[in-house]
């Protein structure tokens, strides 16, 4: 008995040991202590203060660019399979709710090659409804079906780009997720714990970073109404104008195709270096397949121009003087941060729709620290209530519970700590109801101790099937709850999620304390008397 007394104590003993480490490590002195505990232990935006972003995602721009790739492939088919065509174009959809109204005209296909035409469609492009306008002209429409996968991936690829620029800033514990509003589908909530001034990381998050290398069809122009003029006040087909970057209050517009060589998608790595004469420039590496293509175009394209475009406006608009591979560069950079955060966007990945600002809210530290405040108060006030109620009501056996109620809270400490968990306001509320849960475990147990010893059993007896006894209904009553958490992580936002999470790991912490420790404690308790009569419960 004794024997099995000392090594339940040392798995006791071992798990306290762990959790203090995992919680403030092996401190040297009173600031490391501090140091360790806030490193390990994250605070969410409502306890540390910070920024939080409501940004609503064009998802249009997603649609925009989806069909302008069915062009550019459908081009391709219709070449090798010889089929020709006078023009191939897409519409415009300017508004969220038309985005997946999208749809692309191809006129003047040969009344001889319109099977051929439709059998590529059909074979190639299964993401389009083909519509016969008449005998020489076809439209695509993109299925509902292909619309609805097309808003999820860029609701989930944007969140996935924007988590990677913030990650790249440095900075931790940041949260992206829908704002959860039904009325709200193309919304995202970004929480940025810690920033009290988000001007930079706002710039850098809205930032699509789409990067294009276009042909330049015509300019430089001085004015947008100039090149417009030159071309009687309509652009030729697959072509649209764009500016340069100001530079010095000059700035011209080109005539450049609407379909890219190159996107930004097919970036493999990007990085700030220093240029010629020391002047800062950003280095880029392409993916293999796109390499190809790359090489292709500039050696058909010798002494032309290229535009390099990064989100609509013209970084430079050089001449292509050899064939290139994979490596390109963007000068042009005023500082070294200015062509670092271009290279932090192009490794992030181009968002696939731009994203507009809809709301930002600020918390200060202070209110932050007055929630931590609060919250410690609740919870100490919580814990002396209980700790008193059982003293009070079950004697030297409160003493007991209250040891695996402090424990308890230990391992779920340390379990966030080890998780790397944040712990929001809701975490501090699902901290306050564990300690509930666990004293009702201690109850449950207590009670049938009472029970059996009112049966007339002997104490040691009485303590054994009281534990026994209890085991399940405390298993039962952990595991109902335990479910109802899956369904608020799995449906819930960013806080309820924490409620669901600490709520968790308390309470299979509670199933430890509850019946391990607080068994072994009587054990401990008992086995050193000879004959035991009376227990104080």
């Amino acid at each position: 008995m004794k024997r099995n007394i000392k090594i339940k104590i040392g798995i006791i003993v071992a798990v306290v040991l762990i959790c203090i480490y995992g919680i403030i490590g092996l401190p040297k002195s009173k600031d490391e202590l501090v140091a360790n505990w806030k490193k390990n232990i994250h605070l969410g935006l409502d306890l540390s203060g910070g920024t939080q972003l409501v940004m609503a995602v064009q998802l249009q721009d997603a649609f925009k660019a989806f069909a302008d790739n069915t062009i550019e492939r459908l081009k391709e088919e219709l070449k090798k399979d010889n089929v020709d065509y006078v023009t191939m174009d897409r519409n415009d959809p300017n508004k969220l709710e038309d985005a997946d109204k999208i749809q692309v005209d191809i006129k003047g296909v040969p009344v001889g090659k319109g099977s051929a035409f439709r059998s590529v469609v059909s074979d190639r492009f299964p993401e389009w409804t083909l519509l016969a306008v008449n005998s020489n002209d076809y439209r695509l429409n993109i299925k509902t079906t292909e619309a609805l996968k097309l808003k999820h991936d860029t609701m989930t690829q944007t969140m996935g780009t924007i988590e990677r620029k913030i990650n790249g800033l440095g900075l931790t514990e940041s949260s992206v997720q829908p704002t959860g509003r039904s009325d709200a589908e193309a919304e995202l909530l970004v929480q940025l714990p810690g920033v009290g001034d988000p001007a930079h990381v706002k710039q850098l998050l809205q930032t699509q970073a789409v990067l294009e290398w276009d042909e330049v069809k015509d300019g430089p122009f001085a004015t947008r109404e100039e090149a417009l003029a030159k071309h009687g006040g309509v652009l030729p087909l697959g072509t649209k104008l764009a500016p340069t970057v100001p530079r010095g209050g000059q700035q011209s517009w080109y005539l450049i195709s609407r379909s890219p060589v190159v996107r930004g998608t097919d970036i493999r790595d990007a990085h700030a270096t220093q240029g010629e004469l020391n002047h800062w420039e950003t280095n880029f590496v392409l993916t293999q397949e796109a390499a190809k293509r790359f090489e292709r175009y500039t050696e058909a394209n010798i002494n032309n121009r290229a535009a390099i475009v990064v989100d609509n406006q013209i970084i430079s608009a050089p001449t292509i003087q050899s064939r290139i591979s994979d490596t390109g560069r963007i000068t042009g950079a005023a500082t070294q941060e200015e062509a670092a955060d271009l290279a932090l966007n192009l490794r992030a990945g181009s968002l696939p729709a731009s994203v507009i600002y809809q709301e930002e809210r600020t918390v200060g530290p202070s209110l932050g620290a007055d929630s931590i405040r609060e919250g410690f108060r609740a919870g100490i006030a919580g814990l002396i209530a209980v700790t008193l109620f059982m003293l009070f009501y079950y004697r030297r056996s409160g003493i007991n519970a209250t040891l695996a109620l402090f424990l308890n809270a230990v391992i779920l400490i340390a379990a966030l700590a080890y998780a790397g968990a944040t712990l929001t306001l809701p975490g501090i509320a699902g901290i306050i109801l564990t300690i509930g849960m666990a004293v009702d475990s201690n109850v449950l147990v207590f009670e049938r101790i009472r029970e059996e010893l009112r049966a007339g059993k002997a104490v040691i007896a009485a303590v054994d099937a009281g534990f026994s006894k209890a085991l399940l209904t405390i298993i039962d009553t952990h595991v109902t709850t335990v479910v109802s958490c899956a369904f608020l992580f799995i449906f819930g936002t960013g806080p309820v999620k924490g409620f669901a999470v600490t709520l968790v790991i308390g309470l299979i912490a509670n199933i430890f304390t509850a019946v391990f420790v607080s068994k072994t404690i009587f054990d401990f308790e008992l086995s050193g008397k000879r004959q035991v009569t009376a227990l104080s419960i």
